[in-house]
């Protein structure tokens, strides 16, 4: 039986009985408290600065209780007993000034036009958290130039060195791949013609690369696989068509004519969240700025845009202020969605974390000495929250990586840190004992 089959024959299993295949189990997230069923990472580009978090006068480690939340995350208020706030984490190592790319999530140097030089934690998360028919997807939010130009692109994510994983930036796009299959009219048409025209790429791409010399066999066989992943997708999401109706978003016309990019900023996070919901994916990422220095939020009345925002001061800033409230009520949605869909004894979000940080750690032009990091949700009580957490600044943001596999049931002690470069950048070993319980 090759891959194709195998996957397919799983995929309908799963649509035949929901929650004993690819989908999260429901019944067993009431016997599996303790461990996250689905991790969200939201990474905002140009830097966290820390006191639009931090509120006013708190200087060390407490409880956030008594707390009044800074005007940019005001939103999330309502959820301060889910919430932990860390501040003292670095990352040097990674070259975070403009952005390391990959290194933000991969906890390894990185920049411009570098490829990843190890897999990142996100992907390493979709192999150990439950299986499901996608188990990662990257979506990233831009200008609306950049997301019709560019609609996918290969920056924050990656499967192993030198493999790159595709975020997903325009949702007329993303939508007529998840939901292509159970769609009438045009996104119909569109979906089986590009499945057609995949399979077809597949056939010739395998057949063209019988006789290419060993030294370009390899790469052009990871090509060829990833025309084969695409069209795998497209036959098990098709296998599972009932359910998924369930859950796709309503199409309207903020997908063909936005008037801004928030926009489709909105209706890609709807996608991802329908993905959650769903089932599809147990591993959502999503770049705001898309791990580059660009991004625009014109559809918040900003109109400096790309840049420029980050040569801008972040604390008390209206400009910023804007954009990370508007960070927070994205936040919010995801909290609500997850919670309005039982699970077990509890909700989806009982059982998701979701990270919120910077690619550029506390700023765009950053030593990375300070990198900044909001949690929300405790996994049915494998994460401290309702609380602030000031740190040394002597463990890197590998350790919190580290943490977040060790609550998932993977034992290490460091993740993509050698003991050599640790001697340098880490003073401690294993995970960060203030954020598990």
């Amino acid at each position: 039986m090759n891959r194709r089959t195998l996957l397919k024959s799983m995929a309908l299993g799963a649509g035949a009985s929901f929650g004993s295949g690819l989908f999260p189990d429901v019944t067993r997230a009431a016997t599996t408290k303790g461990t996250p069923k689905r991790v969200i990472f939201f990474m905002q580009n140009q830097g966290f600065a820390p006191s639009t978090a931090i509120p006013a006068g708190m200087k060390n480690s407490g409880s956030l209780a008594k707390a009044k939340l800074p005007e940019p995350i005001e939103a999330l208020e309502p959820f301060k007993e889910r919430m932990h706030i860390i501040n003292g984490l670095h990352g040097m190592h990674t070259s975070p000034s403009h952005s390391p790319f990959f290194g933000a999530l991969g906890g390894y140097r990185g920049g411009d036009g570098v490829a990843p030089s190890d897999s990142t934690i996100d992907y390493e998360l979709s192999k150990v958290l439950p299986e499901t028919l996608l188990p990662h997807l990257c979506i990233g939010m831009d200008s609306i130039e950049n997301m019709r130009a560019k609609p996918t692109v290969a920056n924050l994510s990656a499967s192993g060195a030198g493999q790159p994983i595709f975020m997903h930036s325009n949702p007329n796009h993303l939508y007529e791949m998840l939901y292509g299959g159970i769609s009438e009219g045009d996104i119909r048409k569109q979906h089986e013609a590009r499945s057609s025209m995949f399979g077809r790429i597949e056939q010739m791409a395998a057949t063209k690369g019988e006789n290419l010399p060993p030294t370009d066999s390899k790469r052009y066989g990871q090509y060829v696989r990833g025309f084969d992943d695409i069209n795998g997708l497209r036959d098990r999401l098709g296998s599972v068509s009932a359910h998924l109706r369930k859950f796709a978003p309503k199409v309207d016309d903020g997908y063909s004519n936005p008037e801004f990019e928030t926009d489709w900023h909105d209706r890609i996070l709807d996608l991802g969240i329908s993905a959650l919901k769903s089932g599809i994916t147990s591993v959502l990422t999503v770049g705001s700025g898309r791990g580059e220095i660009f991004g625009a939020w014109k559809g918040l009345g900003v109109e400096q845009q790309g840049h420029n925002l980050g040569h801008m001061k972040q604390p008390d800033n209206p400009i910023w202020v804007k954009i990370r409230q508007y960070n927070s009520r994205m936040l919010v949605k995801l909290m609500e969605e997850l919670e309005s869909v039982p699970e077990g004894s509890g909700s989806m979000m009982d059982n998701t974390l979701i990270v919120y940080t910077s690619n550029n750690a506390d700023s765009q032009h950053t030593s990375g000495k300070n990198w900044p990091v909001m949690l929300l949700g405790n996994c049915g009580g494998a994460f401290k929250t309702g609380c602030f957490t000031q740190l040394d600044g002597k463990r890197p943001i590998n350790a919190l990586y580290t943490s977040i596999l060790r609550a998932s049931g993977v034992e290490c002690d460091r993740f993509n840190m050698s003991e050599q470069l640790a001697a340098k950048f880490d003073s401690g070993t294993g995970p960060l004992k203030e954020i598990l319980a």
